[in-house]
Protein backbone atom coordinates (compact mmCIF):
# COMPACT_ATOMS: atom_id res chain seq x y z
CA UNK A 1 0.00 0.00 0.00
CA UNK A 2 1.13 3.56 -0.77
CA UNK A 3 3.02 5.10 2.18
CA UNK A 4 1.10 8.38 1.93
CA UNK A 5 -2.21 6.51 1.80
CA UNK A 6 -1.27 4.51 4.91
CA UNK A 7 -0.51 7.76 6.73
CA UNK A 8 -3.85 9.20 5.57
CA UNK A 9 -5.77 6.17 6.85
CA UNK A 10 -4.00 6.48 10.21
CA UNK A 11 -5.02 10.14 10.48
CA UNK A 12 -8.61 9.34 9.48
CA UNK A 13 -8.76 6.76 12.26
CA UNK A 14 -8.12 9.54 14.79
CA UNK A 15 -11.02 11.53 13.31
CA UNK A 16 -13.27 8.46 13.49
CA UNK A 17 -12.21 7.95 17.11
CA UNK A 18 -13.27 11.54 17.82
CA UNK A 19 -16.69 10.83 16.28
CA UNK A 20 -17.14 7.80 18.55
CA UNK A 21 -16.16 9.94 21.56
CA UNK A 22 -18.96 12.45 20.90
CA UNK A 23 -21.22 10.73 23.42
CA UNK A 24 -18.51 10.87 26.07
CA UNK A 25 -17.51 14.49 25.35
CA UNK A 26 -20.71 16.21 24.28
CA UNK A 27 -20.48 19.38 26.34
CA UNK A 28 -19.67 22.55 24.40
CA UNK A 29 -17.46 23.68 27.29
CA UNK A 30 -15.32 20.56 26.88
CA UNK A 31 -14.99 21.17 23.14
CA UNK A 32 -14.04 24.78 23.75
CA UNK A 33 -11.41 23.62 26.22
CA UNK A 34 -9.85 21.30 23.64
CA UNK A 35 -9.93 24.06 21.03
CA UNK A 36 -8.24 26.49 23.42
CA UNK A 37 -5.56 23.89 24.14
CA UNK A 38 -4.92 23.50 20.41
CA UNK A 39 -4.90 27.19 19.46
CA UNK A 40 -3.13 28.46 22.58
CA UNK A 41 -0.56 25.71 23.29
CA UNK A 42 0.00 22.97 20.72
CA UNK A 43 -0.33 25.01 17.52
CA UNK A 44 1.81 28.00 18.70
CA UNK A 45 4.54 25.56 19.82
CA UNK A 46 4.49 23.81 16.45
CA UNK A 47 4.63 27.09 14.49
CA UNK A 48 7.39 28.41 16.75
CA UNK A 49 9.55 25.34 16.12
CA UNK A 50 8.86 25.50 12.37
CA UNK A 51 9.60 29.22 12.03
CA UNK A 52 12.96 28.94 13.78
CA UNK A 53 14.05 26.38 11.18
CA UNK A 54 13.69 28.65 8.14
CA UNK A 55 16.01 31.25 6.67
CA UNK A 56 14.41 34.70 6.65
CA UNK A 57 14.27 36.35 3.24
CA UNK A 58 12.70 39.56 1.97
CA UNK A 59 10.74 37.63 -0.64
CA UNK A 60 8.71 35.98 2.13
CA UNK A 61 6.70 39.20 2.51
CA UNK A 62 4.90 38.11 -0.66
CA UNK A 63 3.23 35.24 1.18
CA UNK A 64 0.78 37.35 3.27
CA UNK A 65 0.12 39.50 0.21
CA UNK A 66 -0.76 36.46 -1.91
CA UNK A 67 -3.07 35.20 0.84
CA UNK A 68 -4.85 38.57 0.88
CA UNK A 69 -5.23 38.51 -2.91
CA UNK A 70 -6.81 35.07 -2.65
CA UNK A 71 -9.23 36.28 0.05
CA UNK A 72 -10.37 39.21 -2.09
CA UNK A 73 -10.80 37.08 -5.22
CA UNK A 74 -12.95 34.61 -3.29
CA UNK A 75 -14.97 37.49 -1.79
CA UNK A 76 -15.68 38.76 -5.31
CA UNK A 77 -16.64 35.29 -6.52
CA UNK A 78 -18.85 34.72 -3.48
CA UNK A 79 -20.83 37.84 -4.31
CA UNK A 80 -21.94 36.74 -7.77
CA UNK A 81 -21.83 32.95 -8.09
CA UNK A 82 -23.97 31.59 -5.19
CA UNK A 83 -27.05 32.76 -7.12
CA UNK A 84 -26.63 29.56 -9.12
CA UNK A 85 -27.51 27.63 -5.96
CA UNK A 86 -30.75 29.47 -5.26
CA UNK A 87 -29.27 31.98 -2.79
CA UNK A 88 -31.20 35.21 -3.32
CA UNK A 89 -29.36 38.43 -4.06
CA UNK A 90 -29.28 40.75 -1.04
CA UNK A 91 -30.45 38.00 1.33
CA UNK A 92 -29.03 37.23 4.77
CA UNK A 93 -27.80 33.88 3.44
CA UNK A 94 -25.76 35.57 0.69
CA UNK A 95 -24.17 37.99 3.17
CA UNK A 96 -23.41 35.04 5.44
CA UNK A 97 -21.70 33.17 2.60
CA UNK A 98 -19.71 36.26 1.60
CA UNK A 99 -18.33 36.37 5.14
CA UNK A 100 -17.50 32.66 5.38
CA UNK A 101 -16.44 31.37 1.95
CA UNK A 102 -13.43 33.72 1.41
CA UNK A 103 -12.04 33.05 4.90
CA UNK A 104 -9.49 30.42 5.85
CA UNK A 105 -8.84 28.52 9.08
CA UNK A 106 -5.56 26.69 8.36
CA UNK A 107 -4.75 26.15 12.03
CA UNK A 108 -7.35 23.40 12.44
CA UNK A 109 -7.70 22.06 8.91
CA UNK A 110 -4.34 22.48 7.16
CA UNK A 111 -1.33 22.91 9.48
CA UNK A 112 -1.51 19.42 11.08
CA UNK A 113 -1.30 17.78 7.66
CA UNK A 114 1.45 20.08 6.41
CA UNK A 115 3.68 19.06 9.30
CA UNK A 116 2.87 15.37 8.78
CA UNK A 117 3.31 15.24 5.00
CA UNK A 118 5.57 18.15 3.97
CA UNK A 119 7.62 19.00 7.06
CA UNK A 120 8.54 22.06 9.10
CA UNK A 121 9.57 24.51 6.38
CA UNK A 122 6.25 24.46 4.44
CA UNK A 123 4.40 24.79 7.75
CA UNK A 124 6.43 27.90 8.60
CA UNK A 125 5.73 29.42 5.19
CA UNK A 126 2.03 28.66 5.59
CA UNK A 127 2.07 30.36 9.02
CA UNK A 128 3.54 33.49 7.43
CA UNK A 129 0.91 33.42 4.67
CA UNK A 130 -1.77 33.12 7.35
CA UNK A 131 -0.81 36.60 8.61
CA UNK A 132 -2.44 38.09 5.49
CA UNK A 133 -5.48 35.87 5.93
CA UNK A 134 -5.83 36.96 9.57
CA UNK A 135 -5.75 40.63 8.59
CA UNK A 136 -8.60 39.85 6.21
CA UNK A 137 -10.77 37.82 8.61
CA UNK A 138 -10.11 39.84 11.76
CA UNK A 139 -10.23 43.38 10.41
CA UNK A 140 -11.54 43.65 6.86
CA UNK A 141 -14.45 41.22 7.28
CA UNK A 142 -15.44 42.95 10.51
CA UNK A 143 -15.50 46.29 8.68
CA UNK A 144 -17.65 44.71 5.95
CA UNK A 145 -20.08 43.27 8.51
CA UNK A 146 -20.44 46.64 10.27
CA UNK A 147 -20.85 48.40 6.91
CA UNK A 148 -23.79 46.14 6.07
CA UNK A 149 -25.23 46.64 9.54
CA UNK A 150 -25.10 50.46 9.43
CA UNK A 151 -26.27 50.50 5.81
CA UNK A 152 -29.34 48.39 6.53
CA UNK A 153 -30.22 50.09 9.81
CA UNK A 154 -29.42 53.61 8.64
CA UNK A 155 -27.12 54.32 11.60
CA UNK A 156 -24.32 56.80 11.08
CA UNK A 157 -22.75 56.58 14.50
CA UNK A 158 -19.30 54.97 14.27
CA UNK A 159 -18.37 54.96 17.92
CA UNK A 160 -19.33 51.36 18.52
CA UNK A 161 -17.67 50.21 15.30
CA UNK A 162 -14.41 52.05 16.03
CA UNK A 163 -14.19 50.73 19.58
CA UNK A 164 -14.91 47.20 18.40
CA UNK A 165 -12.29 47.49 15.65
CA UNK A 166 -9.76 48.65 18.25
CA UNK A 167 -10.55 45.67 20.45
CA UNK A 168 -10.16 43.34 17.48
CA UNK A 169 -6.73 44.80 16.71
CA UNK A 170 -5.74 44.25 20.34
CA UNK A 171 -7.04 40.67 20.25
CA UNK A 172 -5.05 40.03 17.09
CA UNK A 173 -1.85 41.13 18.82
CA UNK A 174 -2.68 39.18 21.98
CA UNK A 175 -3.53 35.93 20.19
CA UNK A 176 -0.89 33.30 21.13
CA UNK A 177 -0.24 32.29 17.51
CA UNK A 178 0.44 35.88 16.49
CA UNK A 179 2.70 36.47 19.50
CA UNK A 180 4.66 33.34 18.57
CA UNK A 181 5.05 34.52 14.96
CA UNK A 182 6.24 37.97 16.08
CA UNK A 183 8.73 36.54 18.62
CA UNK A 184 10.02 33.95 16.14
CA UNK A 185 10.52 36.59 13.43
CA UNK A 186 12.44 38.81 15.86
CA UNK A 187 14.68 35.85 16.79
CA UNK A 188 15.25 35.09 13.10
CA UNK A 189 16.26 38.70 12.46
CA UNK A 190 18.74 38.40 15.34
CA UNK A 191 20.12 35.19 13.85
CA UNK A 192 18.89 32.92 16.67
CA UNK A 193 17.21 29.52 16.45
CA UNK A 194 15.86 26.86 18.80
CA UNK A 195 19.37 25.76 19.76
CA UNK A 196 19.90 29.14 21.42
CA UNK A 197 17.39 28.21 24.13
CA UNK A 198 18.25 26.20 27.26
CA UNK A 199 17.77 22.49 26.65
CA UNK A 200 14.88 22.14 29.11
CA UNK A 201 12.99 24.94 27.36
CA UNK A 202 13.57 23.69 23.81
CA UNK A 203 12.57 20.15 24.85
CA UNK A 204 9.35 21.48 26.38
CA UNK A 205 8.45 23.34 23.19
CA UNK A 206 9.17 20.27 21.07
CA UNK A 207 7.01 18.04 23.29
CA UNK A 208 4.12 20.51 23.10
CA UNK A 209 4.36 20.64 19.31
CA UNK A 210 3.96 16.86 19.11
CA UNK A 211 0.49 17.18 20.68
CA UNK A 212 -0.97 19.17 17.81
CA UNK A 213 -1.83 16.57 15.18
CA UNK A 214 -3.69 14.05 17.41
CA UNK A 215 -5.49 16.82 19.28
CA UNK A 216 -6.69 18.51 16.08
CA UNK A 217 -7.88 15.27 14.51
CA UNK A 218 -9.76 14.24 17.63
CA UNK A 219 -11.30 17.73 17.81
CA UNK A 220 -12.51 17.46 14.19
CA UNK A 221 -14.29 14.20 15.01
CA UNK A 222 -15.77 15.61 18.22
CA UNK A 223 -16.95 18.91 16.69
CA UNK A 224 -18.80 17.58 13.63
CA UNK A 225 -22.46 18.59 13.99
CA UNK A 226 -24.51 18.58 10.80
CA UNK A 227 -28.10 19.69 10.13
CA UNK A 228 -29.12 17.22 7.46
CA UNK A 229 -31.85 19.37 5.87
CA UNK A 230 -29.17 21.90 4.84
CA UNK A 231 -26.57 19.32 3.88
CA UNK A 232 -27.18 19.24 0.12
CA UNK A 233 -26.98 23.00 -0.45
CA UNK A 234 -23.92 23.40 1.78
CA UNK A 235 -22.05 20.49 0.17
CA UNK A 236 -22.60 21.96 -3.29
CA UNK A 237 -21.44 25.38 -2.07
CA UNK A 238 -18.31 23.91 -0.48
CA UNK A 239 -17.62 21.89 -3.64
CA UNK A 240 -17.91 25.10 -5.68
CA UNK A 241 -15.56 26.89 -3.26
CA UNK A 242 -13.04 24.07 -3.50
CA UNK A 243 -13.26 24.00 -7.31
CA UNK A 244 -12.67 27.74 -7.66
CA UNK A 245 -9.74 27.44 -5.24
CA UNK A 246 -8.17 24.64 -7.28
CA UNK A 247 -8.47 26.79 -10.41
CA UNK A 248 -6.78 29.75 -8.70
CA UNK A 249 -4.00 27.47 -7.44
CA UNK A 250 -3.51 26.08 -10.95
CA UNK A 251 -3.20 29.61 -12.34
CA UNK A 252 -0.64 30.54 -9.68
CA UNK A 253 1.42 27.39 -10.28
CA UNK A 254 1.31 27.96 -14.06
CA UNK A 255 2.55 31.55 -13.64
CA UNK A 256 5.34 30.38 -11.28
CA UNK A 257 7.20 27.69 -13.28
CA UNK A 258 10.17 27.57 -10.90
CA UNK A 259 8.26 26.26 -7.90
CA UNK A 260 9.43 23.03 -6.27
CA UNK A 261 6.94 20.16 -5.85
CA UNK A 262 6.66 20.91 -2.12
CA UNK A 263 5.81 24.58 -2.79
CA UNK A 264 3.27 23.56 -5.42
CA UNK A 265 1.54 21.30 -2.92
CA UNK A 266 1.59 24.12 -0.37
CA UNK A 267 -0.02 26.46 -2.93
CA UNK A 268 -2.73 23.85 -3.54
CA UNK A 269 -3.39 22.77 0.04
CA UNK A 270 -3.28 26.05 1.99
CA UNK A 271 -6.24 27.70 0.14
CA UNK A 272 -8.29 24.53 0.68
CA UNK A 273 -8.44 25.26 4.43
CA UNK A 274 -11.86 25.30 6.05
CA UNK A 275 -13.90 28.44 6.67
CA UNK A 276 -12.76 30.52 9.63
CA UNK A 277 -14.67 30.93 12.89
CA UNK A 278 -13.80 34.66 13.07
CA UNK A 279 -16.45 35.78 10.55
CA UNK A 280 -19.01 33.95 12.68
CA UNK A 281 -17.84 36.02 15.67
CA UNK A 282 -18.39 39.21 13.66
CA UNK A 283 -21.84 38.04 12.57
CA UNK A 284 -22.72 37.21 16.17
CA UNK A 285 -21.71 40.74 17.17
CA UNK A 286 -24.03 42.22 14.55
CA UNK A 287 -26.79 39.81 15.57
CA UNK A 288 -26.49 41.00 19.18
CA UNK A 289 -26.84 44.63 18.05
CA UNK A 290 -30.01 43.73 16.14
CA UNK A 291 -31.76 41.92 19.00
CA UNK A 292 -33.69 45.03 20.06
CA UNK A 293 -34.44 46.14 16.50
CA UNK A 294 -37.24 43.99 15.08
CA UNK A 295 -38.11 46.37 12.24
CA UNK A 296 -35.40 45.05 9.91
CA UNK A 297 -34.63 41.46 9.00
CA UNK A 298 -31.34 40.15 10.48
CA UNK A 299 -28.24 41.00 8.47
CA UNK A 300 -26.89 37.44 8.79
CA UNK A 301 -28.36 33.95 9.18
CA UNK A 302 -26.54 32.66 12.26
CA UNK A 303 -28.00 29.15 12.09
CA UNK A 304 -26.97 28.78 8.45
CA UNK A 305 -23.47 30.02 9.33
CA UNK A 306 -23.10 27.33 12.00
CA UNK A 307 -24.12 24.63 9.54
CA UNK A 308 -21.59 25.85 6.96
CA UNK A 309 -18.84 25.81 9.58
CA UNK A 310 -19.81 22.32 10.77
CA UNK A 311 -19.57 20.93 7.22
CA UNK A 312 -16.55 22.96 6.14
CA UNK A 313 -14.05 21.44 8.56
CA UNK A 314 -14.49 17.76 7.59
CA UNK A 315 -14.91 18.70 3.90
CA UNK A 316 -11.60 20.57 3.84
CA UNK A 317 -9.90 17.84 5.85
CA UNK A 318 -10.91 15.17 3.33
CA UNK A 319 -9.91 17.37 0.38
CA UNK A 320 -6.48 18.17 1.85
CA UNK A 321 -5.86 14.54 2.74
CA UNK A 322 -6.81 13.59 -0.80
CA UNK A 323 -4.31 16.03 -2.29
CA UNK A 324 -1.48 14.97 0.02
CA UNK A 325 -2.20 11.28 -0.58
CA UNK A 326 -1.70 11.68 -4.35
CA UNK A 327 1.12 14.21 -4.49
CA UNK A 328 2.47 13.11 -7.88
CA UNK A 329 -0.85 13.97 -9.51
CA UNK A 330 -1.25 17.40 -7.92
CA UNK A 331 2.19 18.79 -8.76
CA UNK A 332 1.11 19.42 -12.37
CA UNK A 333 -0.91 22.61 -13.05
CA UNK A 334 -3.05 20.93 -15.73
CA UNK A 335 -4.16 18.23 -13.28
CA UNK A 336 -4.94 20.88 -10.67
CA UNK A 337 -7.01 22.80 -13.23
CA UNK A 338 -8.90 19.67 -14.32
CA UNK A 339 -9.69 18.91 -10.68
CA UNK A 340 -10.93 22.47 -10.14
CA UNK A 341 -13.13 22.44 -13.24
CA UNK A 342 -14.50 19.02 -12.26
CA UNK A 343 -15.41 20.22 -8.76
CA UNK A 344 -16.99 23.41 -10.14
CA UNK A 345 -18.98 21.49 -12.74
CA UNK A 346 -20.13 18.97 -10.15
CA UNK A 347 -21.36 21.75 -7.88
CA UNK A 348 -23.43 23.29 -10.70
CA UNK A 349 -25.25 20.05 -11.61
CA UNK A 350 -28.42 20.94 -9.61
CA UNK A 351 -28.57 24.38 -11.26
CA UNK A 352 -28.11 22.84 -14.72
CA UNK A 353 -30.79 20.21 -14.12
CA UNK A 354 -33.13 22.89 -12.82
CA UNK A 355 -32.64 25.00 -15.96
CA UNK A 356 -33.20 21.96 -18.21
CA UNK A 357 -36.37 21.06 -16.30
CA UNK A 358 -37.60 24.65 -16.53
CA UNK A 359 -36.89 24.77 -20.27
CA UNK A 360 -38.77 21.52 -20.80
CA UNK A 361 -41.75 22.75 -18.78
CA UNK A 362 -41.79 25.98 -20.80
CA UNK A 363 -41.70 24.01 -24.06
CA UNK A 364 -44.51 21.79 -22.83
CA UNK A 365 -46.55 24.82 -21.86
CA UNK A 366 -45.98 26.40 -25.29
CA UNK A 367 -46.99 23.16 -27.05
CA UNK A 368 -50.12 22.83 -24.92
CA UNK A 369 -51.03 26.43 -25.69
CA UNK A 370 -50.54 25.82 -29.39
CA UNK A 371 -52.81 22.76 -29.22
CA UNK A 372 -55.49 24.80 -27.43
CA UNK A 373 -55.27 27.54 -30.05
CA UNK A 374 -55.61 24.91 -32.78
CA UNK A 375 -58.70 23.45 -31.13
CA UNK A 376 -60.18 26.91 -30.73
CA UNK A 377 -59.55 27.77 -34.39
CA UNK A 378 -61.09 24.49 -35.49
CA UNK A 379 -64.23 25.15 -33.44
CA UNK A 380 -64.51 28.65 -34.86
CA UNK A 381 -64.21 27.35 -38.44
CA UNK A 382 -66.89 24.74 -37.77
CA UNK A 383 -69.25 27.33 -36.30
CA UNK A 384 -68.67 29.60 -39.27
CA UNK A 385 -69.49 26.80 -41.72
Amino acid sequence: MNVALQKTLGLLLLIILGIFLQRKISSQDNLKGIKVLILSVALPATIFVALLKIELERSLILLPVLALVFNFLMLLASRYVPGFFGVDKGSSNLRTLMMLLPSLAPGLSCFPFLIEYLGDNPLALAALADVGNKIFVLILLYMLAMHWYHQRHARKSSKTGNSKLKSLLISMVNEPINIVIIVALILLVLGLNLNAFPEFLSNTVLRLSVLMTPLVLLFIGLAVRIKWHEMQLILYLLTWRSGITFCLSALFVYLSPGLSPVMILLAVVFPQSSCSFWPFAHMSTVNALEENDKAVQPTFNIGFALSVLACSLPFSTITILGVLSFTEFFVHPLNILITGLSFTGLSLIPYTLKRIKKARSNNTAVNDLAVLHGIADDLESRQAS
